[in-house]
């Protein structure tokens, strides 16, 4: 059976040591008065959620999945799912991060970042139930009327309902200007929504009251395409103007998706008959509001990786000190065993050190980008809030597909250092496998992510939020230029920030001439620049680690911090050099091939 310990000492380096964060919370009115103290009693009490209530669950969870009764519609989710969703109600953390005007307990979304992350590593599907509900709280409480809000968010922010986003249809899927569910006004200026969806996560259980779901739909003689796309509020069950709940609304699960991983969690097929909704923001805007559910559930998704790369990671470290296999190549290592444990093997060590920087790293981006968001939401200052959001839009699609990328990469690692065991369900890893190949797919493909990135956020502004991370790294390096304890890390860092400036220039001046030639480069651009992002939080880490030793500091944590951001530079930071090769190879050895794909 897998264990995980929640990673507590690493969340608070990169929160009080690295970023400063109550530091940066002082200059925002709503937080002010947080300090490092609540912040890390706040993660220690999650941690015991995640690692008491929600891993227990997760390999029987996964064994028993969800089933749907087609008579009534209901489906039921596995055993424990809705008792330890009751305690995660009763916990009060739906409400960690939610306006204190319904309910909520007004902490910094730096909190829910570290909490997510935990209940991740414990149990990614049953943690998207309370995930997809945040984000359609984040939606309606940016777009939704007094009325909708009034309605909706204090039983979202309590938890008593949760919600989804239903996107999907059978015949689109990024695309969403084909969809085809529509929407007809009601004299009472309610809309009737008739349609099918499909892959709706936690689209139908019985863990809450009422499922809020936030459904696209077109209006009559609305404009073709993503133009002419509405949203609309569509609850399970309709809610009087009290509250209470009233009659069932036509929104049915028809069938359960049969998937390869998260098996706990209720992916829905949902047929849509005449059901009732209102209207969430402007007609035929829908996608703005959508957004802001979109962007939310991106960075959550990275999270998710960023959760299974760390107990992966955890488990397979377990495994290596404790398996014997073999003798080292060097010699002997436990002449008291007939085998030595096979962390002494180089290669089972870059596997392990790999998963190790892929989750430091990532944490680092990842509460990074908590951080913009709450800057964003709440400086007084309208500069920040507006460079924040800027910078968090450039980050998004990097949390994203980079985290996703890596995680899948780091849990299949993680498996191959158990060997055979790896293959068998009962040590966990093989489900960790399965789990994170779904993050590099839903939420927009990472291919998406990387075109987005690239043509959307940097080349449709010309590079200018790309230049003001640029500042970030220019900062760090005149800091740090002439230390030379500093110089293995600052001078890699130095060189690709010098480097991306002509190569994404020529990536632009290319796809002027020939909008395939973006295409062609975009997912190697994407690595490249996640690269350069993890290449700036890993010279910070090692900043701080080093100023510590300096100090006197004795605690191994900062020498083991330093030797995962060598072992970064070394053998994972050097990949940048293929990628943009590879990228400048351009898009003639992709197109030009009608006979080879014939």
């Amino acid at each position: 059976m897998p264990t995980y310990t929640p990673p507590l000492r690493d969340m608070q380096f990169v929160m009080h040591e690295v970023l400063g964060v109550c530091d940066e919370l002082k200059a925002l009115p709503p937080h002010a008065d947080v300090d490092a103290e609540t912040l890390n009693a706040v993660i220690e009490e999650g941690g015991k959620f995640a690692t008491d209530v929600i891993f227990p669950l997760n390999i029987s969870g996964d064994t028993e999945g969800c089933t749907l009764d087609k008579a009534t519609h209901e489906v039921k989710t596995p055993e424990g799912f809705k008792e330890a969703y009751a305690k995660y109600v009763e916990g009060g953390w739906p409400a960690l991060s939610c306006d204190t005007a319904y309910g909520g307990q007004g902490l910094p979304f730096v909190l829910n970042q570290c909490m997510y992350e935990m209940m991740n590593s414990a149990n990614q599907a049953w943690t998207m139930y309370p995930g997809l509900s945040h984000g359609a709280y984040e939606a309606l409480h940016a777009h939704g009327t007094d009325e909708q809000k009034k309605l909706y968010l204090p039983k979202l922010t309590s938890g008593e309902w949760t919600g989804t986003m239903c996107l999907t249809e059978p015949h689109c899927g990024t695309d969403l200007g084909l969809l085809r569910t529509k929407a007809e006004p009601l004299p009472d200026g309610s809309y009737k929504i008739t349609g099918n969806k499909i892959f709706i996560s936690a689209g139908e259980h019985g863990m809450a009251a009422n499922i809020v779901h936030l459904v696209l739909a077109r209006l009559p003689d609305a404009p073709a395409g993503s133009k002419g796309i509405s949203l609309f509020a569509v609850p399970k069950f309709k809610v009087n103007a009290d509250g209470s709940l009233g009659e069932r609304n036509p929104i049915f699960c028809g069938a359960l998706e049969h998937k390869m991983g998260i098996h706990g969690n209720a992916t829905a097929q949902l047929n849509i008959d005449g059901a009732i909704g209102s209207l969430v923001g402007q007609p035929n805007k829908g996608l703005a509001a959508m957004f802001v559910m979109m962007n939310a559930a991106r960075l959550g998704v990275g999270n998710q990786s960023l959760g299974l790369t760390e107990v992966a990671y955890q488990n397979a470290l377990a495994y290596a000190k404790d398996r014997i296999q073999m003798r080292s190549l060097s010699g002997v290592k436990a002449k008291d065993k007939p085998a030595d444990p096979i962390i002494v093997h180089p290669d089972v060590r870059k596997m392990l050190l790999t998963a190790k920087a892929y989750a430091e790293g990532g944490r680092a981006l990842a509460i990074f980008c908590a951080l913009l968001l709450d800057k964003e939401l709440h400086h007084p200052d309208e500069k920040v809030r507006k460079d924040s959001g800027e910078m968090l839009a450039l980050l998004t699609p990097i949390v994203k597909a980079f985290l996703t990328d890596n995680g899948f990469n780091a849990t299949v690692m993680c498996q191959q250092v158990f060997g055979g065991h790896g293959y068998i369900k009962e040590w966990g890893m093989e489900q960790f496998v399965r789990d994170a190949r779904i993050n590099m797919i839903y939420e927009g493909t990472n291919t998406i992510q990387s075109l987005d990135l690239l043509g959307r956020k940097i080349l449709g502004n010309n590079g200018a939020t790309l230049k003001k991370f640029g500042k970030l790294v220019g900062a760090l390096v005149q800091e740090e230029g002439v230390n030379e304890k500093m110089a293995e890390f600052i001078n890699p860092l130095a060189g690709l920030a010098d480097q991306m400036t002509k190569f994404t220039t020529e990536l632009g001046f290319r796809g002027m001439q020939n909008a395939d030639e973006v295409g062609a480069a975009a997912v190697d651009y994407l690595r490249v620049a996640g690269h350069l992002v993890f290449a700036y939080f890993f010279a910070r880490m090692a900043q701080v680690a080093l100023r510590e030793i300096a100090a006197g500091n004795s605690d191994p944590f900062y020498g083991a911090k330093l030797q995962t951001a060598r072992f970064y530079f070394a053998k994972l930071f050097p990949e940048t050099a293929s990628l943009m090769r590879t990228a400048r190879a351009g898009a003639k050895s992709l197109m030009e091939t009608d006979l080879a794909l014939a």
